[in-house]
């Protein structure tokens, strides 16, 4: 087969071999047949390679690289090759080497047509220039190329996602392929240092609901990050991308992330979900946060979402929407931990094993008298470090400070910066436990005035 030389005008490395195919056009490919043995190759290089049969000649292009997520989602399934005006799937079981082409074992008639694209991740299509999460730096980054891994079997090649590329090395090799000379293109790609996210830290966005199913497209490895790096992920991402995102959370991620996102977005997102999946989030919610959110929604998606609530979250959401928000019995949760202020230290941690409430909400424990008024606050660092049966009666801190479920925002504020709590017991008319404020409900509330 002929070979044709051309001139490296970029660096003084020996001039790039191209193989000179019998349709007349050229593929660069590797000195020395290298791109067989290189571990690594690019989606980029693969994209629009010829393929040859056993006797060498040229029975199609490379027009997309195919995975079957529901059947693996590292391993490329397929080559989908154009044959003149036909589409066909060509197996990786098929190929039998990449050697200035793709070279297969038989003959394109056994391939079968390609005519649903709709179980496969096309990795030009829906990779390429398209936005991903990295999971592992916790950020929204675009692709612009993909590094596959060679590894041969007994039978034919195997090629493995390894990672994504979202550096100016992807970019630079998809704009100068094929108007540069492939080996001075190879020099110029090892100058630029890599910016590589591998396949196992990458979390893919579809807004197509369908197609997620089908594709088995879940963010498992979004959901394992903080809340607050899950909130700075969906910020930036679009409407449609948010809600893609947000529809496969598993709820109670869902509902932490949600409490982190700023109010206009919350808004946004849970406008966008359907009234069952919006409540299985809120339902998940702190009951103070789920009662901010559902006053701030318009009153017809506030009801549809409260009619599909369970009932005893929907009566705890019910009643904090009553009071007005700026006011302590509008920023209370009614998740806390109370005792009669007769329990011992054993009592407390029995009631702390069962408690389904969230963590803020613990670091006190309240103790009320038989009429329910507070009688007692006891540190959770108190508990800890007191001896098994000892009345928490003595343990309780003093002063006891509490507040009215009338006070204004700026006077529970003022009490959490003198006192520096952690938390404050809102009491009612008749000096009644109704509710908890948390430091974090101060710190929300601060952020918003700012």
């Amino acid at each position: 087969m002929p070979i044709r030389v051309s001139r490296c005008y970029f660096c003084s490395i020996p001039d790039s071999p191209f193989e000179e195919i019998s349709d007349g056009t050229s593929f660069p490919v590797a000195p020395l047949g290298m791109l067989q043995l290189m571990s690594q190759i690019s989606l980029t290089e693969l994209l629009g390679a010829p393929v040859l049969d056993p006797a060498g000649e040229v029975v199609g292009r490379v027009r997309e690289v195919a995975l079957a997520p529901q059947e693996d989602p590292q391993w490329v399934s397929s080559f989908v090759v154009k044959s003149g005006r036909e589409l066909q799937l060509l197996p990786m079981t098929e190929v039998d080497e990449l050697r200035g082409g793709v070279r297969v074992k038989g003959r394109a008639h056994h391939w079968a047509p390609f005519n649903n694209p709709e179980g496969f991740l096309l990795l030009s299509r829906d990779l390429l220039d398209q936005q991903i999460i990295d999971v592992h730096g916790r950020k929204v980054v675009r692709v612009n190329d993909i590094d596959l891994k060679q590894e041969p079997t007994n039978h034919h090649i195997a090629l493995k996602m390894e990672a994504v590329d979202i550096g100016a090395r992807g970019a630079v090799r998809r704009l100068l392929k094929g108007v540069v000379p492939y080996g001075a293109l190879q020099a110029l790609l090892r100058r630029i240092p890599p910016r590589l996210i591998p396949w196992d830290y990458v979390d893919l966005i579809e807004t197509d609901p369908a197609r997620r199913v089908k594709l088995k497209i879940e963010h498992d490895r979004l959901s394992k990050l903080h809340p607050a790096d899950i909130a700075d992920i969906v910020e930036d991402l679009s409407p449609d991308e948010r809600e893609a995102v947000f529809e496969t959370l598993d709820e109670e991620v869902a509902a932490d992330a949600l409490e982190e996102v700023e109010p206009k977005l919350q808004r946004s997102i849970i406008h966008s979900l359907d009234s069952e999946r919006a409540a299985d989030i809120v339902e998940e919610m702190d009951p103070d946060a789920a009662a901010d959110l559902l006053g701030d929604l318009s009153e017809e998606k506030s009801e549809e979402i409260l009619e599909e609530m369970e009932p005893e979250q929907r009566e705890e959401v019910e009643e904090l929407l009553e009071h007005k928000e700026n006011t302590a019995a509008g920023r209370m949760t009614t998740e806390f931990l109370s005792l009669p202020v007769t329990a011992s230290v054993d009592d407390a941690v029995e009631a702390l094993r069962s408690f389904e409430g969230g963590v803020e909400s613990v670091v006190t424990l309240f103790l009320v008298d038989p009429e329910g008024k507070l009688a007692g606050v006891v540190p959770l660092q108190k508990l800890v470090l007191a001896k098994q049966g000892q009345p928490l009666g003595e343990l309780s801190s003093e002063p006891l400070v509490s507040v009215h479920e009338t006070a204004k925002e700026n006077e529970f504020v003022e009490l959490f910066d003198k006192y520096n709590l952690l938390t404050l017991p809102v009491l009612d008319d008749e000096s009644k436990l109704s509710g908890v404020i948390t430091a974090d409900d101060v710190i929300s509330l601060l952020r918003q005035a700012e």
